[in-house]
């Protein structure tokens, strides 16, 4: 098996302008909600965008989920079916 370059990946992908821009506020949106609720209530959990826009920051686009439920939901968001 082929070993992973990191550093590739940072640099094609998540070093981007936009990537670093969407991490900045998914932390954002976390740190809110640990102001809010709590890190003990946020412990194990992810903030889900009801919507699927990880654009709309308002209160009423988001909720805390289980990080293996979000995560999960998140692959099969366009349409597609779940295989079993």
């Amino acid at each position: 098996m082929k070993k992973r370059n990191y550093k590739q990946e940072y640099n094609s992908y998540q070093g981007t302008e936009e990537q670093k821009k969407r991490r900045a506020q998914r932390n954002k949106d976390r740190r809110e909600a640990i102001r809010k609720y709590g890190k003990e209530t946020l412990k194990g959990k992810d903030i889900d965008h009801k919507n699927y826009n990880p654009n709309d920051h308002s209160s009423s686009n988001k909720k805390i989920i289980n990080k293996s439920s979000n995560r999960a939901k998140n692959k099969h968001h366009k349409g597609e079916t779940q295989r079993r």
